[in-house]
């Protein structure tokens, strides 16, 4: 209970229910805009949020994050464009249930379920908060390095398809990683005489390059384009009751998105998709799946909601970001010298309290303000892409220069962002970057102390939880290894044609 008060007394400043407050209105509307999304704004707002208190710095990203979910639903359910590319299992169903007339229902329904799935996982988060704290402290140097190796790794195979490009981009940020100064003896790695890269790549200037300046410079050079014209008539309230029929598959869908929020490199896509498929599985009318399922609808938002707070499990307790925006929230923690990770549940638990309740917070928030703001953002999201791309870039540029007052801060960022837009042109990730330049450098710290005590192979996996999380390491390989296998023979094994009986090779 002295926990809990001394929580809300945390949270009960002005300061920070103000950045609260801003972060959950301000990140509906930036995911109500197509084409903008939560990356942009955080790594935006990054910059800024380092002269504030860390509590008011990490609520006002948590709003942007938690929030920006519930506005990507809007345009995706009215004008089938999803707001962020989280949302875009919403448009299945809910753009169907737009053209029959009940978009108001549609967006009642994503609402409701996004409000459960957010409150769901927070609630989670609370109760398991004092077993997290009695099993942090069994994470030592060997456990956190094997911790942070199994998340790239995961980050890497989450990518079906683009895993040698994933692997090769997730390497790149290791090595970025490595450039400057080397944290044990001082000495210069890959900076080829050059000045500015003796203290290293900022991540900051490589986040906002990757993820803003490639998104504006993508904006820019595509055809301008403003979003169609959309309006709800209707109460926003008939989905609250609604929700509480189909109450299994919200609970379901919010319980695979706290499960998938806790394995670093998984996130929302793959919790959508588990809930999507088993709502589809176990729902009485299958067929009106992709065509204007209520049931579809509340898996997808359920699941993607539930999310954010659960991925603050392996950032707070291990230090381990689990995908990009976390990635980016560790930075303020770093700047104001509060370290993330075993320690924290024991010496600030009050402070990992304030972020859950701002998490709850959030959600009351945004919830209340869509209620009655609806049609007033379909008006604000009408804004023409090249514009937005515009503002964007400046805001970028703005950002990146007031780091450190340096002009080649800036020529990086601009630089990242070209190599930014390459990628997105080229339908390759982003992310492995950014994780494994956070990762890459807990790894490198990590292992240099763990060494230090390592005398045989087997020394670096001889307590219980280094075991288990290395073999948990070796089953993920062997496991993806085999699905290639299977691939492999299902392209060279022929294929029926014309009839079920396979075709005759001379």
């Amino acid at each position: 209970m002295e926990t809990l008060a001394s929580a809300i007394t945390i949270l009960a400043q002005w300061n920070v229910l103000i950045a609260l407050l801003i972060g959950s209105i301000g990140g509906v509307i930036i995911g109500a805009l197509p084409g903008v999304g939560a990356p942009v704004a955080i790594a935006i707002l990054l910059p800024a949020t380092f002269s504030f208190e860390p509590i008011v710095g990490l609520t006002l990203l948590l709003g942007i994050y938690g929030s920006s979910m519930y506005g990507g639903a809007i345009p995706a359910i009215l004008i089938n464009t999803p707001g962020t590319a989280v949302n875009a299992l919403t448009t299945y169903d809910g753009y169907p249930m737009t053209k029959r007339g009940e978009g108001h229902r549609a967006l009642s329904l994503a609402y409701s379920a996004s409000f459960f799935g957010g409150i769901f996982s927070v609630l989670c988060l609370i109760i398991l908060s004092p077993v997290l704290a009695l099993i942090a402290p069994h994470f030592g140097s060997r456990e956190i390095f094997l911790a942070a190796f199994l998340g790239i790794l995961l980050v890497v195979l989450a990518h079906r398809g683009q895993t040698f490009a994933a692997a090769m981009l997730a390497c790149f940020g290791i090595f970025l990683s490595t450039v400057g100064l080397e944290p044990v003896k001082y000495t210069k790695r890959f900076t080829f005489d050059q000045t500015f890269l003796t203290s290293g790549v900022d991540l900051i200037v490589v986040v906002l390059g990757l993820f803003a300046i490639s998104q504006a410079l993508l904006l820019l050079v595509d055809k301008d384009h403003t979003p169609g014209e959309a309006h709800v008539e209707g109460s926003i309230f008939t989905g609250l009751k609604e929700l509480i029929g189909i109450k299994r598959i919200a609970t379901v869908s919010s319980s695979i998105g706290v499960m998938m929020g806790m394995i670093p490199g998984v996130g929302e896509f793959t919790s959508q998709f588990l809930s999507y498929t088993y709502a589809r599985k176990t729902s009485q009318n299958p067929e009106k799946f992709g065509d204007g399922s209520p049931e579809g609808l509340v898996a997808s938002e359920a699941a993607n909601n539930a999310v954010p707070g659960a991925a603050m499990i392996p950032l707070l307790a291990l230090g381990i970001p689990g995908e990009a925006l976390t990635a980016m929230m560790l930075s303020v923690f770093y700047v104001h010298n509060v370290i993330p990770g075993p320690q924290l549940f024991q010496t600030q638990l009050d402070f990992v309290m304030a972020l859950y309740i701002a998490l709850i917070l959030l959600n009351v928030f945004v919830l209340i303000f869509l209620l009655f703001s609806t049609n007033l953002l379909l008006r604000i999201i009408q804004i023409p892409t090249r514009f937005l791309g515009m503002m964007i870039l400046t805001l970028s540029f703005v950002g990146v220069y007031s780091l450190r007052n340096s002009v080649t801060d800036c020529a990086l960022a601009g630089g990242f962002g070209v190599f930014g837009l390459i990628l997105k042109r080229l339908n390759l990730p982003i992310v492995p970057i950014i994780l494994g330049m956070v990762l890459g450098s807990i790894m490198e710290v990590k292992l240099r102390s763990a060494m230090a005590r390592v005398k045989t192979p087997l020394d670096f996996v001889d307590r219980p939880i280094a075991a288990l999380l290395f073999i948990a390491i070796l089953g993920i390989i062997a496991l993806h290894i085999r699905t290639l296998i299977a691939e492999h023979r299902n392209r060279i094994t022929p294929q029926p044609v014309g009839g079920d009986e396979p075709t005759q090779q001379g």
